[in-house]
């Protein structure tokens, strides 16, 4: 049996195998349709979701299985106290596979340690969210061609965004890969990613303040959210926030084939006038979630292709 806590849990070439999987599904959604008909999945849900919790259960249902859950603690018997250990392994008798997002990080950790089930990570604190980096994976090597000789910009709350700190881990791995990291120092990406993955594996990167300084060398920009509570004081995040809101203006200085990433929601850091770029493929992203999210189902359910 086998988890998927990290993106780290696959290995590159095993990564390659459940993309290709994922485009397969994409091409001939037909084929497998009844591919897990009799199996249930668990949505573990203990903070609010709407794409990944949405998407999970529509990849199962689209394989031909079934969907049970909660979509918050509120809703579970965590209000009452019980233990993330003890609920997995009542779960473990209800269904075939988990997908748990929870506030803690680690959480699906302890889960999967108690589990008689897969585990899928669908994100925990700030720690990391790993289906959202094999979506992320998919959306950039399908219209992108490859996931090698790439600059990726990260931009926004790269210090909290559990998003940011898997896709690093994930695209280290691939050849020729350099970052621009566009954020205020408040929310810099943390020591320990810069020093054990960046420095660690001889990454090419460099840290701006501002979005426009970056935009005519990125291959792929990837937005989050900057997000007011986070900063010391409001002087500094309104001097700021501008500076990391996505606009017609600002795309003007970007080549004419970089790829705009988001993985939503989106409050105000991507103008809606951007949304008719061809470039802005981040509403693809989110569909390119269901089909990556059916190719994990099926690679840990062991389930043989109709």
């Amino acid at each position: 049996m086998r988890h998927l806590l990290s993106p780290m849990d696959f290995s590159v070439e095993e990564l390659d195998t459940l993309l290709n999987l994922a485009n397969d599904i994409e091409k001939n959604p037909d084929k497998y349709k009844d591919c897990c008909r009799g199996k249930k999945l668990a949505t573990l849900f203990y903070e609010p979701s709407t794409r990944t919790r949405l998407s999970f259960e529509a990849a199962m249902l689209n394989l031909g299985g079934n969907v049970l859950g909660f979509s918050s603690a509120d809703s579970s018997s965590a209000s009452k106290g019980e233990s993330v250990s003890d609920t997995i392994q009542v779960i473990s008798g209800y269904a075939d596979i988990c997908a748990m997002r929870h506030p803690k990080e680690g959480a699906p950790l302890v889960a999967s340690l108690k589990s008689s089930i897969p585990v899928i990570n669908a994100g925990d604190g700030g720690h990391e969210h790993p289906t959202q980096t094999l979506t992320d994976l998919l959306t950039i090597r399908s219209l992108n061609g490859s996931l090698d000789n790439l600059t990726i910009g990260l931009c926004g709350d790269l210090k909290f965004g559990r998003t940011v700190h898997s896709l690093i881990n994930a695209l280290v791995r691939y050849k020729n890969i350099s970052f621009v990291l566009i954020s205020p120092p408040e929310l810099r990406v943390p020591g320990y990613i810069r020093k054990e993955v960046l420095d660690a594996n001889n990454i090419e990167y460099t840290e701006v303040e501002r979005l426009e300084d970056a935009m005519d060398k990125l291959d792929i920009l990837y937005m989050t959210r900057v997000q007011r509570e986070r900063f010391f004081n409001e002087e500094d995040y309104i001097r700021l926030k501008d500076s990391y809101i996505l606009t017609k203006e600002k795309m003007a200085l970007a080549k004419d084939n970089m790829l705009v990433l988001h993985p939503l929601p989106r409050v105000n850091e991507i103008s809606v006038e951007v949304d008719e770029d061809p470039r802005a493929v981040y509403f693809k992203q989110a569909k390119y979630g269901v089909y990556v999210r059916m190719a994990l189902i099926l690679t840990l359910l062991e389930v043989e292709v109709c």
